[in-house]
């Protein structure tokens, strides 16, 4: 067989494509080359692969070549986009928001009175949460159509995380005062993670572990409602759904007739309002403004009936006035900073990973980019100065931002108009709200959440990815079964679980020629391909690290182990070849280039000569750095695979 030559500048790797012997070179085609990258400087190779994972966006490149006074108002739009797109604000855009803020304020107000009862918190802090948080995200946020808030997910993991620490029946001052520290480290977290460029770490939370996350926590949060549908006074702490069900039912006697009247007739109302818009697009506002209709027709009932005297559990007083200052309530010392800590991280996570999934959605459906850091920093903020002025952990609802986007936003100043109306509500309208039933508060709860239950992308999931369908199944039975950070425990371990199994367990597959072609495929997925006589060839469908190189070297002996009792057993000429083909194989460190040094010497043993196809750039320069390519000879390595057999087969003919 004729050897390859290096030129001068050792760049380039020639590689036969054809010919048994120098007596064919006339019917040898045109020589392909497998070219070695040139040497990199170490410093800048790690400079490089820092930069495209952190700094893949380049968010210097506006800054470049630019006086100073530009760089600062470049800055400061970073910082605070508004003051980009707020110098072609216009009456049109604001028409526009006014109605989609003033939409979700109707949503919004009824909602978080009652997510505040999930985080075990006063109605008023549920308001306070609507009103500064929206405020910071409008000049900091990216996203025109996601609606600031507290939602339900963030609020039963909070208030299942804090009431495990403190019971706030118990010590309520002590428990608020965690809620808001909580709420100030996972601020802490999410501009951590923007400043640092480490949003990549919330894509570990698989899609299908967050669908299962979510549906399990519907069921949860709506479980938990029925301590209001019902009217019970005395309900368990516990959010798994066997606890709930028997304190459900030990505590026939206690339900309230009048409340279960209310909340179930209004439940039907709400859930027909929300088929009304699902049907009817037009009708987007239907569902919007049916929880606030249902609280006051509720609450107007309650006071003319005087059915608080009956055993109906109403709202009470809820305090007149904006967001008082909770700086001093946060605990920076004391052995709840470190419970604060850890409940703040958790919840910040999660809020995250719901907020930027939305934002990515709208953003998709408007044509436009979102900036995940700038998301990150944003939200953030809002959570840090939040923590300081008496809020909880906030973030996108998709309900809100759903009817914000129908609505008809163009910008985040709908967020604006629903952070004035809900101040409005602060100061002039709280005693309104006196008689509202807790039994509308659940059924405007549990109406919020049923759509947060999306079996059609179960079911796709199921049709796709079965090891994906047991990362939804066991987010979602964690959740409903155990408790919402078992169930978180659990998302994140089984995302990692697929993770490890595809990096240690990788796909290999025996290749074939198609009829009448040069081209190699898969036996299994292309039947009609045919072997090549005398010659395996081994496709790799991963990079090779020290976590499989090992699995990788016996998965390839056992093929070939397997394919050589089979011929024999057929009397078919014997294996003088292994072709691997290193087209998916990305990278390769010093353990993968040991495990096929170990190949390549079980072969010997074998008399079969190893062959490598294709290897891509990072791959051949480390072949070459560690003398591989020297030691298997450098004329085993082809461009592709027809080049390969082409090459080999006149060779086994030779006598």
């Amino acid at each position: 067989m004729g050897h390859s030559t290096v030129d001068e500048l050792g760049m380039e790797l020639d590689i036969k494509s054809t010919s048994s012997s120098h007596h064919h070179s006339e019917s040898i085609p045109y020589m392909h080359k497998v070219v070695v990258p040139p040497k990199q400087n170490p410093l800048k190779e790690f400079t490089a692969t820092v930069k495209e994972t952190f700094f893949a966006d380049d968010p210097l490149r506006h800054f470049k070549d630019q006086p100073r006074s530009r760089k600062i108002v470049l800055g400061l739009q970073t910082i605070f986009p508004i003051l980009e797109w707020g110098r072609e604000y216009n009456l049109k855009k604001f028409k526009g928001d006014l109605i989609a803020g003033l939409t979700i304020a109707s949503l919004c107000i009824p909602q978080d009175i009652g997510y505040a009862k999930l985080a075990n918190l006063a109605p008023q802090y549920g308001l306070y949460t609507s009103f500064v948080p929206p405020l910071i995200y409008a000049f900091m946020g990216s996203s025109r159509d996601i609606a600031i808030g507290p939602v339900a997910v963030v609020s039963l993991l909070l208030g299942t995380l804090l009431q495990n620490e403190i019971n706030p029946k118990d010590d309520d001052v002590r428990y608020r005062r965690l809620a808001v520290t909580a709420t100030f480290f996972a601020g802490i977290t999410q501009v951590t993670l923007g400043v640092f460029r480490l949003g990549f770490l919330i894509d570990f939370l698989s899609h299908a572990s967050i669908v299962g996350f979510m549906a399990g926590a519907a069921v949860t949060i709506a479980l938990q409602q029925l301590k209001g549908l019902l009217g019970i006074k005395k309900f368990t702490k516990k959010t798994d759904v066997v606890s709930v069900m028997r304190s459900v039912w030990s505590t026939v006697h206690e339900w309230n007739g009048r409340s279960i009247i209310i909340g179930m007739s209004f439940l039907a109302f709400l859930l027909f309002a929300k088929y009304i818009g699902k049907k009817n697009k037009k009708f987007f506002w239907v569902p919007a403004i049916a929880p606030l209709i249902s609280v006051i027709i509720s609450t107007f009932f309650v006071y003319v009936t005087h059915a608080n005297k009956h055993g109906v559990q109403i709202v009470n007083d809820i305090p007149q006035g904006i967001n008082p200052s909770s700086v001093k309530e946060i605990f920076f010392s004391s052995e709840y900073l470190i419970k604060g800590f850890r409940i703040g991280v958790v919840a910040g996570m999660i809020a995250l990973t719901e907020a930027i999934a939305i934002g990515r959605t709208f953003a998709s459906m408007k044509d436009y980019q979102l900036d995940g850091n700038k998301e990150m920093v944003a939200l953030g903020t809002m959570n840090i100065v939040g923590s300081m002025t008496s809020c909880y952990v906030a973030t996108g609802s998709f309900s809100r931002s759903a009817v914000n986007y129908m609505a008809g936003c163009n910008t985040a100043v709908s967020n604006i108009v629903m952070s004035f109306i809900v101040l409005l509500t602060l100061e002039f309208m709280t005693k309104l709200f006196k008689y509202t039933p807790n039994a509308i508060l659940a059924s405007i709860i549990i109406s919020a959440v049923v759509g947060l239950i999306d079996t059609e992308a179960i079911l796709l999931i199921w049709k796709i990815d079965k090891f994906d369908f047991v990362a939804c199944m066991g987010a979602f039975f964690g959740v409903t079964f155990a408790s919402v950070e078992i169930g978180l425990l659990v998302a994140v371990s089984i995302s990692f679980a697929k993770i490890l199994v595809q990096v240690i367990r990788p796909q290999t597959a025996i290749l074939g020629q198609l009829p009448r072609t040069t081209v190699y495929r898969n036996i299994q997925q292309y039947p009609d391909a045919t072997k090549v006589p005398g010659i395996l060839i081994v496709r790799v469908d991963s990079a090779i690290y020290f976590s499989n190189s090992n699995y990788i070297k016996e998965r390839i002996l056992r093929w070939l182990t397997n394919e050589e009792e089979q011929l024999k057993k057929d009397s078919l000429p014997r294996i003088q070849y292994l072709v691997v083909e290193m087209s998916p194989v990305t990278n390769i460190d010093t353990s993968g280039i040991h495990a096929f040094e170990e190949l390549y010497r079980s072969l010997q043993k074998r008399n079969i000569e190893l062959v490598l196809a294709n290897p891509g750039q990072v791959v051949i320069d480390k072949l070459h750095a560690s003398s591989f390519a020297s030691l298997i000879g450098e004329d085993k390595i082809f461009l592709t695979v027809a080049d390969a057999v082409l090459t080999c087969a006149p060779k086994m003919q030779e006598p």
